[in-house]
């Protein structure tokens, strides 16, 4: 009988629930969408589009300017430094030379070389010539300086084309937040393209390529290692035509796990210009402090190293 009371008391509930507001109060989301007019792609139209653009550039010059900041949640702070002048060259499939220039005097802070394999870094403020490997990495929060890479920001300047020996191209349909007219915060659809490349432990993401809507245009590129970890989140912004050639004016490198941003402005861009080897050759300075990279991934940095690169902030 006792058992048969709590069961018709459960049904009585459940049937006057619906009568009542008290207990439960639902409420209207209405998701804030862009009304900017979009165009149209195919995964395939987007390869295509991507690939032929990384064919048009195959060497750059650059008078930029360039914004640093480090730090984050494993330093605890974020310091931004003092905008400078600097000048990049780049000459496919690998060399890159970027010099920065110290503010009002114009003499040279760093200068930077790399072919693809191997990197030099002069400091001729701290007189160190620091060489190493691109491939060998020694993340140290304390220091987000020391692991810059010349490789890390020819591949955010330079998109890459996909090689369909070797990547595999998925569509995927995604939102991005931007501004309206209005300054209002809106999420607007965006094409996604996920780039699945095969290393030496198996398939893995290698890279994600993301198109707006309003130009078709890659608008943000996220590079991972083998492992699936972002190391580079590189943002492109105010698309402009250079010599028929259109190339963002705008490049924000981001390295989370260096905790470090490099954002370069372009002030005067050539493009597809002749480019010598002696371009790219940096000699090592006379009585200049030599700074070596250990020259396996297990080795230590040497603090002179460290020191060194942490000079250059």
């Amino acid at each position: 009988m006792i058992r048969l009371r709590q069961i018709r008391t459960v049904f009585l509930f459940l049937a006057v629930l619906p009568l009542t507001g008290c207990l439960f109060r639902s409420r209207k989301v209405e998701r804030q969408l862009s009304n900017a007019p979009l165009k149209v792609a195919t995964q395939q139209e987007l390869v295509a589009a991507l690939n032929e653009q990384a064919a048009k550039v195959q060497t750059m010059q650059a008078t930029v300017d360039i914004d640093t900041s480090v730090g984050g949640a494993n330093r605890g702070k974020v310091t931004d430094y003092k905008e400078i002048r600097g000048y990049v060259l780049a000459r496919k499939p690998a060399m890159l030379r970027m010099i920065g220039l110290l503010p009002i005097v114009r003499n040279r802070a760093f200068d930077m070389v790399s072919d693809g394999k191997q990197f030099k870094l002069w400091i001729p403020p701290k007189n160190r010539f620091v060489i190493g490997r691109n491939d060998v990495e020694n993340p140290n929060p304390k220091q987000p300086f020391e692991n810059v890479r010349p490789q890390n920001i020819l591949e955010a300047l330079l998109i890459r084309s996909i090689d369909p020996e070797k990547e595999i191209a998925v569509l995927e349909n995604g939102y991005e937040t931007v501004l309206d007219p209005k300054r209002h915060r809106v999420d607007q659809p965006d094409y996604e393209l996920l780039v699945i490349t095969k290393g030496k432990v198996g398939w893995y993401l290698s890279r994600k390529i993301i198109f707006s809507r309003t130009d078709l245009k890659p608008h943000r590129q996220l590079i991972y290692n083998d492992q699936g970890v972002l190391a580079s989140d590189v943002r492109y912004g105010e698309y402009k035509e250079y010599e028929g050639i259109g190339f963002p004016k705008q490049i924000e490198i981001e390295r989370p796990q260096e905790e470090y941003d490099i954002t370069l402005n372009i002030v005067k861009l050539e493009l597809n210009k002749p480019l010598e080897d002696d371009q790219f050759d940096l000699q090592q300075p006379a009585g200049a402090e030599v700074v070596r990279l250990g020259q396996s991934s297990g080795e230590p940095i040497s603090q002179s190293h460290a020191s060194a690169v942490d000079d250059t902030k």
